[in-house]
């Protein structure tokens, strides 16, 4: 998202009147959630449940039938037993509309949904043991294979061919290169651009495609302790927004990257997530050659676009920066130890996991 004023930023008292006119619901309690682009608000209300009011940025909101089609993937989701929200109709029958409010720059249109509150913490607040990262591993691929089975009028909309969170669109990273300055991290960036050019993309006619949730991280997967072993299980997958039609191995190493984020120990964090993955869908051998370089592609987009927002957004450089400034630090792990050292690792690993199932 590139336009400055697009993120919602709509006041307590213009939240609480926009869930009584469109729900009917009278809020209790109102708290703002993190969002990246979007506005996203805890409602308690008087009348019983609790939910998540989800105002769209103004540029996603030119864009109805795309927001459609997130909605209905996290139906699907749902009914096939996976821990996704469900939209809440309004009292007009419509699970989003379209409001015209003015948030400080003047009049503009935001969509707004209300959608079912999951229970949990963030992933990135609990110990990520090998069998937490197995599960995360096992439920990013098999949130795919269910959206791989989608069927919807809209899906061409998914075909998003200039998105740059896309994994299929690395090289539109490059005329933001100039934000580091000098930085010795650029010559890392442009390194992993480089392999990503001439590896991945003369191999990616061998990957298989499918829908991609896109943004499986630390932050979009919640997760509760199970009452028989105490052991944290998923509980949520939140925020749809950058679904994309893409291949497999990109939502693998989007996974991988975000939860080595959390990670005291980062390279360790592969074999295990690979391990669940591939209980699910096993790789086949253009993916696994490419697996390590589309990891690193992730952390180049998240440290190239984490700092051009910045740039846009510096008042919300905390919540913006706190993937890229740990990836930084792991990245420039990554690349000193190589592609045959980290591979080697990662699917030694998930043999032994697999093997002690």
């Amino acid at each position: 998202m590139s336009v400055k004023h697009a993120k919602p930023n709509f006041s307590q008292s213009q939240v609480a009147e926009t869930v009584k006119r469109l729900f009917g619901l009278t809020a209790s309690e109102i708290s703002s959630l993190p969002s990246y682009d979007d506005q996203n608000f805890f409602i308690d209300p008087i009348e019983g449940g609790k939910y998540v009011l989800k105002i769209m940025n103004s540029e996603d909101s030119k864009n109805p039938a795309q927001i459609e089609v997130q909605t209905h993937a996290m139906s699907v989701l749902h009914q096939n037993g996976l821990p996704a929200q469900t939209a809440l109709p309004n009292i007009s029958g419509q699970l989003m509309s379209l409001e015209e409010i003015d948030c400080g720059y003047g009049s503009q249109k935001y969509l707004v949904r209300l959608l079912t509150y999951l229970p949990g913490t963030t992933i990135s607040k609990v110990p990520l043991t090998p069998q937490l990262l197995y599960e995360t591993g096992k439920m990013a691929a098999t949130m795919d294979t269910i959206l791989q089975e989608m069927v919807h009028p809209d899906l061409a909309v998914l075909e998003r061919d200039n998105f740059i969170w896309s994994l299929s669109n690395i090289p539109l990273l490059e005329p933001y290169i100039h934000l580091f300055d000098g930085d010795p991290l650029e010559k890392v960036v442009k390194s992993v651009l480089y392999q990503y050019k001439t590896s991945v993309i003369p191999k990616r006619c061998n990957f298989r495609k499918c829908i991609n949730h896109g943004d499986f991280n630390d932050l979009n997967v919640l997760v509760q302790p199970d009452e028989r072993d105490g052991r944290h299980r998923i509980s949520g997958i939140l925020d749809f927004g950058d679904m994309n039609s893409g291949y497999y191995i990109h939502e693998l190493a989007i996974t991988i990257m975000y939860m080595m984020i959390e990670h005291p120990k980062p390279i360790e964090v592969g074999g295990p997530v690979l391990a669940g993955w591939e209980s699910v869908l096993p790789l086949n051998e253009a993916e696994k050659d490419c697996l390590f370089v589309l990891v690193l592609s992730r952390f180049c987009q998240s440290i190239v676009l984490a700092r051009y927002s910045v740039s846009l957004h510096p008042e919300n450089a905390e919540y913006l920066m706190i993937t890229s400034k740990k990836g930084v630090h792991i990245l420039s792990q990554l690349w000193e130890l190589g592609k045959e050292q980290v591979e080697k690792l990662w699917f030694q690993t998930a043999a032994q996991f697999s093997d002690n199932k």
